[in-house]
């Protein structure tokens, strides 16, 4: 925590350190971004950086507070989420960011977020958010449930999309070759007579790509945060 407010900076004995706490972050980041979580290490950094292991010791304790400070370093406030917006366009912005912020970085879905080490980075973000749901006559509870239910949507969206991409990769399959596969068995069950509801939809039902998907959803909750925006603005009697 001292590290990510601004304390004062780790001191050991020896020579006077020639990195920096921002250089080493940004190589961290680098490194997981291409070789994801299971690649990241304290030396696998330092040789990022060219330099010993033991010298990444004089700025940062060790992989876990390396791992906090990268994750506030990603959540660098976002310009989209600028004050005097109104609160559809800050969830939507917020939403946005995020996805691209996943797609930019693939390994933040293998971090755990359930106990977030907060940095300032990350609760100037969570501020403009949440001041973007102000003045609704939404509770703090509701608010915070809303920010909650966007960023599951979005985990979800983007996760689906990486994993797609990567399997492609990891198969060495296409998709064309995937589903040539599967075809004859899939023609046959449609023809059944046992799935009648799939059998009716269009051939280009699944043809919708990741960005109308994403379009999609968000729109759908967002019309929903709108209902209840109302319901608040004009209580029943």
């Amino acid at each position: 925590m001292e590290l990510l407010w601004g304390g004062a900076a780790r001191t050991v004995p020896g020579p006077k350190p020639s990195l920096t706490l921002a250089r080493i972050v940004e190589a961290a980041i680098t490194l997981a971004d291409r070789d994801g979580i299971d690649g990241l290490s304290m030396r696998r950094v330092a040789t990022e950086l060219g330099v010993g292991t033991m010298s990444l010791y004089r700025y940062v304790p060790g992989k876990a507070e390396l791992l906090a400070l990268m994750l506030d370093r990603v959540e660098a406030p976002d310009p989209a989420l600028a004050a005097g917006r109104s609160w559809r366009e800050t969830v939507d912005a917020a939403a946005r960011g995020t996805y691209r912020l996943y797609l930019d970085h693939p390994w933040l879905l293998q971090v755990n977020w359930t106990r977030p080490v907060l940095g300032p980075n990350s609760v100037a973000n969570m501020e403009t958010y949440v001041q973007g749901l102000d003045g609704l006559g939404l509770s703090g509870q509701e608010r915070i449930a809303i920010v909650t239910m966007v960023d599951a949507y979005v985990v979800g969206q983007a996760r689906q999309r990486i994993q797609y991409e990567a399997v492609t990769v990891q198969s060495g399959l296409s998709d064309e070759e995937f589903w040539a596969q599967q075809f004859p068995f899939l023609e046959q069950a449609m023809t059944s007579g046992r799935y009648p509801a799939m059998a009716a939809l269009d051939e280009n039902t699944f043809g919708m790509g990741w960005e109308e998907s994403f379009d999609f959803g968000l729109t759908r909750i967002l019309d929903g945060i709108a209902v209840l925006v109302e319901t608040r603005r004009s209580p029943s009697t």
